[in-house]
């Protein structure tokens, strides 16, 4: 099968996969914040969305998927510079596209992709030797997302080392301009978020790919030649486990920068594996094998959660709890003709309001049993387990 050909079937089976992601979640109450009362690029990303392509779920996530569509296309385009085989850069693509954590950025309201876009095309500028443009990328970047400050401290590092005097002047200047922007917290006293943030990080590749990406970052460091995306996702990765000694992060802030590097874990790989002989790639292929498995076993998770429910005893504990419930109550409550209902919970209310649910009228909505007459009762359930029950008054 042509590159070409199989890049697209990386593209497009992402694409369904995120679709059916759409289809499963409800807007969080974060995500309503943002799209009625967010300031940031963000809301406005999804603001524009939602009135172009109406109030739907897909439109409130469709430009992160587009975002994803196009990060994937430029880290396909950035592996060719140091990836010389076909298999190597589709592979590193399709890595890429299932890591969990990614998928995650690319359904949910958050300034995650943003910030992996408009990394992966500054360095996609960078090494194709459009630097004038690159160095804009990170000017807009500036304005973009705070985050943005662990980036330029990346390239800070690598300016030095590589004598780019250039990006060395430009990287120091608007880290200073971030940091007085936005500040940046590192104070507290150490409290044993390390393990945390390793759990996290654990939790975004899956377990046994991120053994073998820190593993390969290592190796790079002390036998191979360091390119610019192993010096923005290693600085990255090492500054973020430096400061969870002592505070806790949202590592929302510094995943982006780190995920990036997929390619040089797949060039490390195949370089280890193509130096040996048929008959001593054994543990090669049972690293492989383990590596896939739980990698798509979270994949799967990350997808088909809802079944979960049903071994779960106390349902809020689910992980994806919080995205779940508000658009089938909204359906239930329209199928019984009712647009307008008064809501105790304002969370609840922000994110009814999403799917045209408006705070009003003869009915109220009620989370526990008030002991009135009850008009009705409704039971939000999947895979046969009551998930949230709402009580309905006349």
């Amino acid at each position: 099968m042509k590159e070409t050909n199989l890049v697209l079937l990386v593209i497009v089976t992402s694409i369904l996969f995120l679709l059916y992601g759409v289809s499963s979640l409800s807007i969080r109450y974060e995500e309503a914040l943002i799209l009625f009362d967010g300031t940031s690029l963000v809301h406005y990303l999804v603001y524009f969305s939602t009135k172009l392509f109406g109030q739907t779920d897909l439109a409130l996530r469709l430009p992160f998927i587009l975002l994803h569509i196009a990060s994937i296309v430029l880290l396909y385009k950035i592996g060719k510079l140091f990836l010389k085989r076909k298999t190597d850069r589709v592979v590193s693509i399709a890595l890429y596209a299932m890591l969990p954590g990614v998928n995650s950025a690319a359904l949910l309201v958050n300034g995650a992709y943003i910030a992996i876009f408009l990394t992966l095309l500054f360095v996609y500028l960078y090494m194709y030797e459009y630097k004038k443009l690159s160095f804009v990328i990170l000017l807009v970047a500036l304005f973009a997302d705070n985050s943005f400050a662990i980036l330029y401290l990346s390239l800070f590092f690598y300016s030095i080392f590589n004598k780019e005097k250039q990006l060395l002047w430009i990287s120091l200047t608007l880290f200073g301009i971030s940091m007085y922007m936005y500040g940046f917290d590192t104070g507290g006293k150490p409290k044993g978020y390390f393990l945390d943030t390793l759990g996290v990080y654990a939790t975004i590749f899956s377990l046994f790919l991120f053994l073998y990406f820190v593993y390969a970052l290592y190796r790079i460091l002390i036998k191979e030649e360091k390119n610019l995306l192993w010096y923005i996702s290693f600085s990255t990765l090492v500054f973020s486990l430096v400061l969870s000694l002592r505070q806790k992060l949202l590592l929302e802030d510094f995943a982006s920068f780190v995920v990036i590097a997929i390619p040089l874990v797949v060039k490390v790989f195949f370089n280890s594996y193509r130096v040996r002989l048929p008959q001593h790639r054994k543990y090669h292929n049972i690293a492989f094998g383990v590596v896939f498995t739980f990698l798509i076993l979270n994949l799967a998770v990350t997808y088909f959660n809802k079944p979960l429910y049903y071994f779960i005893k106390e349902p809020s504990k689910h992980l994806a709890y919080k995205y779940h419930i508000a658009k089938d109550l909204a359906k239930i409550l329209k199928e019984k003709n009712i647009i307008h209902i008064n809501i105790q919970d304002p969370k609840l209310a922000l994110r009814l309001k999403f799917y045209g649910i408006k705070n009003g009228g003869i009915y109220n909505l009620a989370q526990s049993n008030l002991k009135k007459t009850i008009y009705k009762k409704i039971d939000i359930k999947y895979f046969g387990k009551i998930v949230k029950s709402f009580y309905l008054y006349k």
